[in-house]
């Protein structure tokens, strides 16, 4: 039977078709690769003097990459590995460097490899963040004057910190702003994540990133936490960030009596020192004396 379509109804409907499967291409394949693409692109900068009171030093991971940081020693003998967000250094979370050392903390402050004036290849998906902060707990491990210690991530950086407490013993607490996924394990810790085409862009993603850097992706953050089971977490959210606030529930179910949540109100992402100062130094430094000093928690005040 002859088709009624108008030669031009015909010529309509095809590019409408190719229209649609371009579009469909890009989103689900060229995009991820785009961005896989960007996330080896390295973000060496020059890095600030270290503030008053810290000094400069070099860490080496146990593949051999040299790790640029500032430390500053403890009052009270607790250390805090203090990791910023990706694409950023160490210059980002200055102020929080500050913040934790005005109350006695020890900071370690690194920038995470091929990032400010650190060595390696980058991944700003933080895939290989372990090992940097493996290499910053050993070296507090080595100082005498430290006794405990924890982590301060934003971001990448919280991520990072929480998918490295099950393997690093000594990182007895963690402290993350703005965590939700580095891969698709992580994706898919929420339940409208796992429809299959929900998945398709970060399994693009992931492959490519894994073929393109020849990097693995990192231990699951839902993993890390449950083998984490002597470390406590302070999990931060942003009320204006559409996925932060349910990542961090699920994460917390995980740990259980372990953790806590905060949803900082008006704020974006990592956005809580700025948006919420005074309470935000509240619920962090009392979150670390509660874990690592064994003082009365005063977070939830």
């Amino acid at each position: 039977m002859r088709s009624t379509k108008s030669p031009l109804a015909r010529r309509l409907l095809r590019w409408l078709v190719g229209l649609l499967a371009l579009a469909l291409i890009v989103m689900f394949l060229i995009m991820p690769f785009v961005f896989a693409i960007y996330a080896i692109q390295p973000a060496r900068a020059e890095v600030g003097a270290p503030p008053e009171g810290f000094e400069a030093i070099n860490l080496t991971t146990a593949d051999n990459v040299t790790l640029a940081a500032w430390y500053a020693a403890p009052e009270n003998g607790a250390a805090i590995v203090l990791v910023h967000g990706s694409g950023d250094t160490r210059d980002d979370v200055r102020a929080h460097a500050q913040m934790l050392a005005a109350h006695g903390f020890g900071v370690l402050a690194l920038d995470l490899r091929g990032h400010g004036e650190s060595g390696g290849d980058i991944n700003r998906m933080g895939w290989q963040g372990t090992q940097d902060v493996a290499a910053a707990v050993r070296y507090l491990l080595a100082q005498d004057d430290v006794r405990a210690i924890g982590g301060l991530g934003l971001s990448v950086g919280g991520e990072i910190l929480l998918g490295a407490a099950g393997d690093i013993p000594a990182l007895q607490a963690v402290a993350s702003e703005g965590a939700t996924y580095r891969s698709l394990d992580e994706f898919t810790a929420l339940p409208e994540h796992r429809m299959f085409f929900n998945t398709i862009q970060i399994r693009v993603l992931s492959f490519a990133l894994g073929l393109i850097s020849g990097d693995q992706p990192p231990t699951p953050i839902l993993d890390s936490i449950k083998a984490a089971d002597d470390a406590h977490f302070l999990l931060i959210a942003a009320e204006n960030e559409t996925h932060e606030a349910p990542y961090n529930e699920v994460f917390a179910e995980a740990a259980g009596e372990r953790a806590e949540v905060w949803v900082v109100p008006d704020a974006g992402h990592t956005q809580g020192l700025r948006r919420a100062g005074a309470e935000y130094e509240q619920r962090v430094i009392g979150f670390f004396e509660s874990a690592l000093l064994g003082a009365p928690s005063a977070s939830g005040a």
